[in-house]
């Protein structure tokens, strides 16, 4: 059995989970799928062709599925798609997809947005994120899993955060991230490896020793960016993460890779 507050407007074409948790002032659209355990706490409205997963939260004055912001939108019926076992905070906002970006936005698992975090049009984000408060997403923006977007930033349309990643507090991200890597700044600039995430996901000290050693020589200033990741994957082509920072730079983007300060690349 689902419990719906007096107060809440539920649409009898929404779907039902078993358990699912509706609190008062509530409303929840025509389109709308939640599954078994969801709650929306109070004053939140879920809109459009939304689906929720399993047991994820969404707390007071939240505004999910809501058109895009995005003036070429015309209405088209894209999908906002959110995984499980998710925490979304008061104040935030999540857009579905537009025709321009495949149609849908999607959230993972286990992800953790707070306070006023805006996910808008056609995001990719993969599970075990956090989002700190006020973090913000461009539209086609990727974040990888267990990528920490900090408070009070932004990132670019378009722009790719990869796996593990740390983007500090305050920063404008206008190029792609690679994984495991620390960014900050007013327009970010690479500041080194995760190190504090590494060893929080348990990373041996040999392998971050190992990543260390790659990311020197990615960024170093000798030979063009081409022949030195050529050298890193010679180097080091069997140890997975650093391969996954190679194939990342490699991959087709419409974004520059984030880079050291000059001062930092040694």
């Amino acid at each position: 059995m689902s419990e719906i507050h007096p107060t809440a407007i539920v649409s009898p074409k929404a779907e039902l989970g078993d358990n699912v948790c509706i609190g008062p002032h509530s409303v929840v659209g025509d389109g709308v799928r939640l599954d078994d355990g969801v709650e929306l706490l109070s004053h939140v409205v879920v809109e459009g062709l939304t689906h929720v997963g399993a047991n994820t939260r969404i707390f007071p004055f939240s505004s999910i599925g809501h058109r895009p912001q995005d003036l070429k939108y015309q209405g088209e019926p894209s999908r906002l798609e959110i995984g499980c076992n998710n925490v979304i905070r008061e104040h935030v906002t999540m857009n579905p997809g537009t025709e321009g970006g495949g149609m849908l936005t999607r959230v993972g698992n286990n992800c953790l947005f707070m306070v006023g975090v805006h996910v808008a049009h056609d995001c990719l984000i993969h599970d075990h994120a956090i989002f700190v408060n006020n973090a913000t997403l461009g539209g086609h923006v990727e974040v990888g899993e267990w990528a920490i977007i900090g408070g009070l930033s932004a990132v670019h349309q378009f722009v790719r955060i990869g796996k593990h990643a740390m983007i500090g507090g305050m920063s404008g991200v206008e190029h792609d991230v690679i994984p495991y890597g620390s960014v900050m700044g007013n327009r970010a600039r690479l500041s080194g490896l995760n190190i504090v995430g590494l060893k929080r996901r348990d990373f041996s000290r040999d392998e971050i020793h190992e990543m260390r050693k790659a990311y020197r020589m990615i960024f170093a200033a000798e030979g063009t960016l081409g022949e030195r990741l050529q050298d890193v994957a010679e180097d080091f082509g069997d140890n997975e993460p650093v391969m996954e920072i190679v194939n990342f730079i490699g991959a087709d983007s419409s974004r520059a890779i984030c880079q050291p300060a000059l001062e930092d690349a040694a």
